[in-house]
This record gives structure tokens, sequence and C-alpha cells, in this order.
């Protein structure tokens, strides 16, 4: 336990804020650091090639199987399998690599792999793991080149390539997605905001404000496709932090609330008990890895 989660951003040093590695030489050189709750500043596109492991993600465990692509979001809470053992390789990149263009940007933040509306994304190779050693191996024989002025493109169209690839697969394997259109962009656009001001901010009329439309219209859009209220969104994110504090920190229960924006720890805890049915207190002591 920390008095605050570790946070990492990525390594310095490198041509690019690209990196390959892998699994068995990460685990053997940082294990003590990757299976301890972490943030990471950058993705991740984790290829579990051997072993059977579990990825905990936000309190979520994650059973991964042989031949598992798992892809998490920059900023997410996660640690690695502390018991398990398991080889494979990873793609860790950053926003400021991959996203070019405008055109980039959106494509990562509308991406159903690393989209935080849906659960967790993982794929399960099978027969195309042929082709993502492919393109694996290509990045990789790019990295070896000597940087130049086109390296940056061709790696970013070879990560672009195999994020595509992954998205025909992951649909291929029953995921629920939300229908383009008017109503996900203004989900998309409250989740950003949201993420941006939750803290100091949880009524729904600042977050229909700030994306320039109604109240009405902004509920009409969750709960078209999210079946879930503005302000059940709004708790939502506000309880995951709230839970990531408790379970991977020694923060007092006062310190997180306020924090969070509570001026009471009394209303904190009325807060958190209504939307979890346990107190801050006995949240912490359930899940409290130790």
């Amino acid at each position: 336990m920390t008095t605050d989660i570790k946070k990492y951003s990525f390594k310095e040093g490198l041509p690019q804020e690209f990196e390959i590695v892998g699994l068995a030489d990460l685990y053997g050189g940082f294990k003590e650091m990757i299976t301890a709750a972490h943030r990471a500043r950058f993705y991740h596109i984790i290829w579990f090639q051997k072993g059977n492991a579990i990825h905990s993600v936000d309190f979520n465990p994650v059973i991964i199987e042989p031949n598992t692509l798992l892809f998490l979001s920059k900023d997410t809470v996660h640690h690695f399998d502390s018991k398990n053992p398991f080889d494979g390789k990873a793609i860790l990149f950053t926003d400021s690599f991959f996203c070019k263009t405008e055109a980039d940007g959106k494509f990562l933040r509308d991406t159903i792999l690393f989209n935080n509306l849906f659960p967790v994304s993982q794929i399960k190779v099978g027969h195309q793991a042929n082709l993502f050693e492919s393109v694996f191996q290509l990045m990789t024989n790019e990295l070896q080149n000597v940087k130049d002025s086109s390296q940056d493109e061709i790696l970013q169209n070879l990560l672009h390539n195999l994020l595509l690839l992954s998205e025909r697969e992951r649909r291929k394997q029953n995921i629920g997605e939300l229908k383009k259109g008017a109503d996900l962009d203004y989900v998309m656009l409250f989740r950003d905001a949201l993420d941006a001001n939750y803290k100091s901010k949880k009524q729904v009329s600042f977050y229909a404000e700030k994306i320039l439309i109604t109240e009405k219209r902004l509920n009409q859009a969750t709960t078209k496709l999210l079946s879930k209220t503005p302000k059940e969104f709004i708790d939502d994110r506000v309880m995951l932090e709230a839970k990531r504090f408790l379970g991977h920190t020694t923060e007092s229960i006062k310190a997180i609330g306020f924090d969070l924006g509570f001026d009471e720890p009394t209303n904190f805890i009325k807060y958190f008990k209504k939307h979890s049915h346990s107190t801050p207190a006995e949240f912490r002591k359930k899940n409290n890895r130790d």
C-alpha cells in the first residue's frame, strides 16, 4: 500500500514514444512495480502468448488465456498477476506518438478497443495469430533501423493497421457496439468533460452547458445508448476514483473525500454508502491487497 497510486510516464530517452517489450523481461526486471496497482500515462496492447493469468483492472479480474490480446487505455489502474507465470509481448505508446492528425485523435478516442464505455477489450487471437505476429514483427524490424524522418510515420501506420485488425476481430467476438451518430458524439463529449471535471463538478447542468446541449438532450443520449442517466454516469465516475484510492492507497478517508470535492467527511461517507452499500472503511478493509 502507498499514500498514492503510482503513476508512470513513458520511458525517457527513446527515439519516439513507442516501444515493444517482452513480458518475461518486463516481469523479470520490474515485477514489484507491475504487480502493484499503478496508472500509466500511455496505452498498452498486451499479447499474452503463453500461460494463464489474472490481470486486475479497476478491481475487475480479467481472466487471461494463452494467445489473448488485452487493450488498456491510458490512466487505467491495473496490475499484472503476481502468482501465475506468463509470457508474451506488449506495445506501449502515447497520444503524442499516435495522434499526428485530428482524425488520428478521434480514432483513438472512439475506438472500441480503448473506449471505457465498454468492458475491458480482450481478443482471442486464434487462427489470426500469424497475421498479428507479422505486424508485430514488422514493427520490431522497423525499431531496429536507425531512426530517420520516415520511422515515426511507418510505425504509426503499422500500429493503426494493427488496431484496425483488432477492431475487426473484436467485432467478431460478440461486442455490443454503440451505433454511431449524434447520441454517441454527445456521450463521448460528456465522457471527456466528465473525466476533466468530476472532482469539482457533479451537476448534470454543468456538463450539458459544457457541451452546448440541454439536460434533456443529454439524458436522451445516455439513456438510449447506455441505459444510464447522466447523473448515474457522474456518480459512477466519482465512485470509481474513490474505490481506486480506498483500495490502493493509505490516504485517509477524509483526504480522499476532500480530493473528490466533498467538504465534509460525513458527506463523502453517506455518498459512498449510498452508491456501494458499504462504507469507505468497509470497502477498504475488503479490498486491501496487503
